[in-house]
């Protein structure tokens, strides 16, 4: 699941994009930077470098020894060394003793990091996966540079500018820093496109791209208005407003808010988006820092778009930081049912301190709470190895599938504005409980995922019958279209030819899924990413729970949040 827009892509059901906290730093650090996202929009570059005046000798004797053992290992290590690495390697280790969030980013990844909060960039506009160790397109952005230089989903790109991408074992990494450059400038590709013996040399010159972080808002019913929000980056609060307006104007009088898996993002723009259901002056968040410099209050202020009708806010393990403080602000004033699973737990803000060889610290200078008063982020005291561990340890301890297996301490206990009991001490626990669903989850369907064979077969398929596909609207393909027990068994063949051993019992367990899956994707290369979730939508436990939540024009919510 891999490309260019590396959100313009449903995630699949299988997996849920989840922060993650540094596990052997060296092996996980750039999905940390991507995932455990920084909830720091509203304290960019408060702190100037200044001197600690609480313990200027230690710190000045810590520096002093740092640099003398540096220099002696630089000078007379038996080996040559790489001392900007080891300095580097050093800085990273000396954060993880304060918390799992504080983290170091090399001038050289620091781009990168930057790019997940970037609402745009520069590049060609393709989604593409790896299949086989191939570049293949799975979609060009409708109106960007590679679909306007006539690229198609399906085309491998065998080289970019002369040099070769295909069967070299190139990363997503590498792939897109040979596809992204600066508006105006050219790249040339060699593209491979099926039924044609001859590869394709196509010119695309580099544009900007935009890169949402509202996946998809769409209506549900006549009323019933579905908004997902991947992250909170510069751009997510205009999106999200256009989004709600669009939809309003289609007759939305109730929302479902989804943030699971949103990792969270800039603290402004998630505030300013819970502004828009909090009517009058309300507190939304406070954070509590180290004396008052990073001591913050925010309370609503605006007329919202959406302060009144009815509201549920999904939510996950995956929903982190700021989309905690959005699902924390709307719970404890009793404007929104909050629905899934326990989030992640992260309670810590990050400041961005840019150093003077163009890497970056970012640490944390602060925690937030909800208006009630909790705390959101869970223990780290056990070490990041046990911090880690934490999501597993709640599926080992049964708390994806049973509610009651959740448990809190009465001194976590804490009040809504109408006197709901609710939790702090570790994520936002939902009003309504909605267990996972592994029924489905054979090995088999793991391994089928992990080789991108699924994938693969739905793009294959949309290929080979795009022309019968262009003939059905969207809503005769969603209601007649369905996947035959021969292409599931045509696809397990291609999956055993390409290493996944053939498993009857593993394919029957997980058919449902698949055919679901399978659809879907299709649907979104024939239809767009709307249709993705449109197909989707029945087999959401969440988003069903949500819907009956709704039912009887809102009167079951309204009841709950009593």
């Amino acid at each position: 699941m891999n490309g260019e827009l590396p959100h313009a892509q449903a995630p699949d059901p299988v997996h849920v994009p989840t922060p993650a906290p540094r596990s052997s730093r060296r092996q996980v650090r750039q999905p940390l930077l991507l995932a455990v996202v920084l909830a720091c929009g509203i304290l960019l570059g408060a702190n100037p470098f200044r001197p600690s005046d609480q313990n200027p000798d230690g710190t000045a004797r810590g520096y002093l020894k740092f640099k003398e053992i540096l220099s002696y290992v630089d000078r007379d290590y038996v080996d040559s060394v790489d001392a900007e690495a080891l300095s580097d390697y050093a800085i990273s280790r000396m954060l993880e003793r304060l918390d799992p969030h504080s983290v170091f980013i090399p001038a050289k990844q620091q781009q990168q990091a930057s790019a997940f909060l970037q609402s745009d960039f520069d590049g060609v506009g393709v989604e593409f996966n790896l299949f086989r160790d191939t570049v293949t397109i799975v979609s060009p952005l409708s109106g960007g540079p590679a679909e306007q230089a006539g690229l198609h989903p399906g085309d491998r790109i065998l080289a970019v500018n002369g040099e070769q991408v295909s069967g070299v074992h190139i990363t997503t990494e590498e792939m897109f820093g040979k596809l992204r450059g600066p508006r105006g400038s050219k790249v040339q590709l060699l593209v491979q496109r099926r039924k044609q013996t001859k590869p394709l040399s196509v010119l695309v010159t580099r544009n900007r791209i935009p890169n949402s972080s509202v996946d998809v808002a769409y209506m549900l019913d006549n009323a019933t208005g579905y908004i997902k929000v991947s992250r909170f980056a510069s751009g997510t609060y205009d999106e999200f407003k256009q989004a709600l307006g669009d939809l309003r104007r289609q007759g939305l009088s109730r929302l479902v808010l989804d943030l699971r898996g949103n990792p969270g993002g800039y603290l402004d723009r998630a505030t300013k988006l819970a502004d828009e259901f909090i009517g009058g002056t309300k507190k939304i968040v406070y954070t509590d820092g180290k004396g008052d410099v990073y001591d913050t209050q925010t309370y609503s202020r605006t007329l919202g778009e959406f302060e009144d009708g009815p509201l549920v806010v999904l939510v996950d393990e995956g929903s982190a930081s700021a989309a905690e403080v959005v699902a924390g602000a709307l719970q404890d004033h009793d404007r929104a049912l909050v629905v899934g699973r326990r989030t992640f737990g992260k309670g810590l803000v990050q400041q961005p301190i840019a150093l003077n060889d163009g890497s970056e610290l970012r640490l944390t200078i602060a925690r937030y709470y909800t208006p009630s008063g909790r705390s959101i982020q869970k223990s780290y005291r056990g070490g990041y190895e046990e911090y880690e561990k934490e999501l597993a340890q709640r599926q080992k301890h049964g708390e994806y599938f049973h509610a009651d297996s959740i448990h809190f301490a009465d001194s976590l206990r804490y009040r809504t504005d109408k006197g709901r009991t609710v939790y702090g001490g570790g994520g936002i626990m939902p009003d309504l409980f909605v267990p996972r669903d592994t029924s489905a989850y054979s090995p088999y369907y793991t391994r089928l995922q992990s080789h991108n064979l699924v994938r693969e077969f739905a793009l294959n398929f949309y290929q080979d019958h795009k022309a019968e596909l262009e003939g059905l609207r969207f809503e005769q393909f969603n209601s007649s279209f369905r996947i035959s027990d021969g292409q599931l068994q045509t696809l397990a063949a291609q999956a055993a030819h390409d290493g996944v051993p053939a498993d009857a019992a593993g394919l029957k367990r997980c058919a449902t899924l698949l055919r679901g899956q399978l659809k879907a994707l299709i649907a979104r290369s024939a239809y767009g990413k709307t249709a993705y979730y449109q197909v989707l939508r029945d087999q959401d436990a969440e988003l069903q729970q949500a819907l009956r939540a709704l039912d009887d024009n809102g009167s079951t919510l309204l009841g709950l949040l009593k």
